[in-house]
């Protein structure tokens, strides 16, 4: 939308000047001499921006500031003077002016100031939206998206989370699995506990590639009091999570033998743990996940495959994020909203440079590499906002594209070349000669690989 602005000057020629040079920008302008008519205005018409002039009769710009930030908090308000006194420019900017300017003034110090100003307007106004898209996911889910593909995965997860069925979670790292895993748990209508429980059921996670063979059956089995030598007794995961979930991430690095213990519980609903002569009766319900293409396991011979299908009751495959970049700006800002209370930085906005560069990117390291990349940026940020500047080095570059399987499988490389092209057409806003000059190819070599592609509109 066109900017509105609001320009208040009690001489005439400096008005008419300002007014002239702002409107060949392209703004809406709304230009008085009068300061009583500027109250007037603040009244009855919302502005993005206020010029105004600092000495005038029966009614100041001081006046002006303050009725316009008590009104209208979100309007910016640039201060301009004949009287540039280091005291006066000082009590402006502690009033909430944006910024303050000298007169005489360059028309180009005028253009500058006001795009910064529309700038820091936009950028609050987009941080407004994106906490409220953020609130709308407050108490609903843990799980933060507005992709079309990922708000599918949920709708499953929800559909699926009453039944206490076995579900795979399958997907690259850090693309937040056990997020998903959390919200079936949430979902699940057992989380109230058996009967005699107490309270809640829990939701208990264990990283399978953490533990040896050994470790990993006590993690899981528990053991009795006097088992071995100075064994104290203790309860494993499986009767921990009993009426509950127990989430096995990575669960591709368990080996062979323990994969038949496991399954066995699976079957027979039951735990022997170690030392016990009774096996013990359990309901728990079991998650899995894996970055790994499981069927290629079993094939190989590395996961078994009886066990594969009890766990592979319902799959949800979760996207890398550079398959949804539309949640890059949502779960930027959320991060953001996160750490800087807990650094104690009043950092609360993203700056449109850095989102770009981000939206860019293709997060090797998914939603964990995002979240890591803004809680760096807010370390080091000492203002308001998050700049490009503040991303690392090798994300500023965009020299790091990244080559990754796609469904478990290498891309070959016609089809690499393909979303390539596509990328550097994106980047060309569509304009096929631009996208052939920075391909190094000339149109018609485009045109054809377009039309190969399928992707040719004409």
């Amino acid at each position: 939308m066109t900017a509105r602005l609001l320009l208040v000057d009690d001489e005439r020629i400096a008005l008419r000047n300002l007014e002239h040079v702002l409107a060949r920008e392209g703004y809406a302008i709304t230009a008085t001499q009068s300061g009583p008519h500027a109250l007037e205005l603040l009244d009855t018409q919302p502005f993005d921006l206020v010029l105004t002039d600092m000495k005038m009769d029966k009614v100041d710009g001081m006046q002006l500031l303050h009725r316009c930030k008590s009104q209208h908090p979100d309007t910016e308000v640039i201060m301009i003077t004949g009287y540039a006194t280091l005291e006066t420019a000082v009590e402006a900017m502690k009033e909430g002016a944006f910024h303050y300017i000298a007169k005489p003034f360059r028309l180009d110090e005028v253009r500058k100031t006001v795009a910064e100003a529309l700038e820091k307007i936009r950028l609050k106004r987009e941080n407004k939206a994106l906490r409220a898209q953020l609130d709308a996911f407050a108490g609903r889910t843990r799980v933060i998206t507005r992709d079309g593909g990922m708000q599918k995965l949920l709708d499953m997860a929800r559909q699926v989370a009453p039944t206490g069925c076995n579900v795979l979670i399958t997907g690259e790292s850090g693309t937040g699995k056990e997020l998903f895993a959390r919200c079936l748990h949430d979902h699940d209508g057992r989380r109230v506990g058996k009967e005699g429980g107490h309270g809640v059921a829990n939701f208990l996670a264990v990283n399978c590639g953490a533990f040896n063979e050994e470790l990993l059956a006590n993690e899981l089995f528990g053991h009795e009091k006097g088992a071995f030598t100075g064994a104290i007794g203790k309860t494993g995961l499986l009767l921990a999570a009993d009426g509950g979930t127990l989430f096995l991430d990575e669960v591709t690095e368990m080996s062979l033998s323990m994969q038949v213990k496991l399954l066995r519980v699976i079957q027979e609903k039951e735990v022997l743990p170690l030392g016990s002569i009774r096996p013990m009766k359990v309901d728990v319900r079991f998650i899995a996940a894996s970055n790994r293409n499981m069927k290629d396991w079993v094939a190989e011979g590395r996961f078994r495959q009886d066990l594969y299908f009890r766990l592979n009751v319902v799959n949800l495959h979760i996207p890398p994020l550079s398959q949804r970049r539309e949640d890059i700006p949502l779960l930027a800002q959320h991060f953001l909203d996160r750490a800087a209370p807990v650094m104690g930085k009043p950092v609360n906005a993203i700056s449109e440079e850095a989102l770009a560069l981000l939206k860019a990117y293709d997060f090797p390291g998914n939603v964990r590499e995002l979240e890591n990349i803004i809680e760096r940026g807010v370390a080091i940020c000492q203002g308001d906002t998050l700049e490009a500047a503040h991303l690392p080095d090798d994300l500023r570059d965009l020299s790091i594209r990244a080559f990754r399987r796609r469904d478990g499988r290498v891309i070959p490389l016609e089809e690499q070349e393909r979303d390539y092209i596509l990328w550097v057409l994106e980047e060309a806003h569509g304009n096929q000669t631009l996208a052939a000059s920075m391909l190094g190819i000339d149109r018609v070599s485009l045109w054809r690989k377009l039309k190969k592609y399928g992707e040719e509109k004409g």
